[in-house]
Parts: C-alpha cells; sequence; structure tokens
C-alpha cells in the first residue's frame, strides 16, 4: 500500500499568496506518496477562504479539504485540528505565506521514508540554501529560542522555531498539544523530545522572509511566549 503526506495549511489573511501556495503543494514532487492537503483558515476576513473554495472546485480529483474556524483560534489551534483529522502516514506543516519552499519536501522526507527517523525539522540556519536577509533582532531571537530549549531539552537543533516539522503520523498523535498561537514550536519540540527512542533529524532549506507590510504576523509577544512554553513544557506537561 502507498504511503501517504499529509500537508496541514493553516491559514489567516493570506489573499495574495494562498493560491500560489496550494498550486505549488499541488504540484510538488513527493517520490511515490501519495498526498492530501488539509487547509484549516482562521476566520480569515479578506477573500482567502474564496480563493481556496475556487481552486477546490477546479481540482476535484485531489484529496483536498477547508475546514473553517469560525472566530479567530491561532495557527496552534488550527494545527491541532489538522493532526486530528489526518490520514496520512506522514505529517508537515506548510504555511500560507511563502516563506517556505514545498518543493524542498523530498529532502525533508528523505530521513523518514528510510526509515532512519520520526521526526524531521527543516533548518533555516544549516547548508547552502538562500535566505533571505532581513531583520537582525529576529535573527537574534531566534538563536536564543533555540539555545534555551536545547539546554532544556538536550538537543543541538540549529532552527527549534521552524514552521517545517515534519513527523511521522503516529508520533504526532501521541502527543497531547495545548498552544493556540505560536508557541506550538517550542510546545511540540519540548514534547517530542521527552518521546523514550525518538529519532530526530534536521535537514537544511531555504528561506523567503517576508517583511511586516508583506504581512509578516509574528511579534514580540510571542518571543515572550516561545520563552514561557519552553520553560512550561520541559518541567511540565
Amino acid at each position: 500500500m502507498r504511503k501517504k503526506l499529509s500537508i496541514l495549511i493553516p491559514t489567516f489573511n493570506e489573499q495574495k499568496t494562498i493560491g500560489i501556495v496550494l498550486e505549488q503543494v499541488h504540484k510538488v514532487h513527493i517520490g511515490d506518496l501519495d498526498r492530501e492537503i488539509i487547509l484549516i483558515d482562521d476566520c480569515s476576513t479578506d477573500a482567502t477562504k474564496d480563493i481556496v473554495t475556487q481552486f477546490i472546485n477546479s481540482n476535484k480529483n485531489l484529496e483536498i479539504i477547508l475546514h473553517s474556524f469560525k472566530k479567530n483560534q491561532g495557527k496552534g489551534a488550527a494545527i491541532r485540528w489538522g493532526i486530528e483529522h489526518v490520514t496520512g502516514d506522514y505529517v508537515i506543516v506548510q504555511d500560507a505565506d511563502l516563506e517556505y519552499d514545498p518543493r524542498e519536501y523530498i529532502n525533508l522526507l528523505q530521513p523518514l521514508i528510510e526509515d532512519k527517523a520520526d521526526v524531521v525539522f527543516g533548518s533555516r540556519f544549516m547548508g547552502g540554501h538562500p535566505h533571505r536577509v532581513l531583520f537582525f533582532w529576529h535573527s537574534v531571537g531566534n538563536a536564543f529560542l533555540t539555545l534555551l530549549s536545547n539546554i532544556l531539552t538536550d538537543l543541538n537543533l540549529t532552527d527549534m522555531e521552524t514552521c517545517y516539522k515534519l513527523f511521522k503520523v503516529d508520533v504526532i498523535k501521541s502527543i497531547n498539544l495545548i498552544e493556540n498561537r505560536f508557541g506550538f514550536e517550542p510546545e511540540v519540540t519540548a514534547k517530542i523530545a521527552k518521546l523514550r527512542g525518538i529519532r530526530i533529524y534536521e535537514v537544511g532549506i531555504s528561506y523567503y522572509g517576508r517583511t511586516y507590510a508583506e504581512g509578516k504576523k509574528i511579534n514580540w509577544k510571542d518571543g515572550f511566549r516561545a520563552i514561557y512554553c519552553i520553560i512550561r513544557y520541559n518541567f511540565g506537561k
């Protein structure tokens, strides 16, 4: 039986990019795997939902579903809903903003397909991949959060905050996730690290970051929440 990759796309007010992302995810090469696309719209107030609905109606042969929240709940809540409903063997989170390139799925999948890994992090800070030059203090913040996370998890990750985290479905379904916003990243990292015998790999990826004028949503408040989450979920449940 062919294995399947489940692609979760949480989205909120991404009318400028969501159509392009869906086309990329639809056409990207993932070897012999089947694919399903689960898009969770977090109560967008622009044309995002209409664009997604039009894409679905134009591609009825695709395995794709759209779930819409009636009120804004956050990225973590959207991912959690998606995880509950995946039917694949592997699952990856894809942001809807073009900062990450789906063409790199195949490289991220390789350690899983070869049964060398249970979880793969796509690192923006490894190897010779394109990386848009943007905010100095964001890079300092990312480095600090990754360092703090590593101290408490005893992992040697280079990019804890990366969006591209690829899991075996049975692994991610075994974890009780709580965070509703961007705290998902440190929470899932802490809880994955606690699993006995877990095999975690990193693979270098490119990163096409955007500015706040272009729609970037994460802010300094989320940085402080990440610190709280790192401490909370490494010392508690």
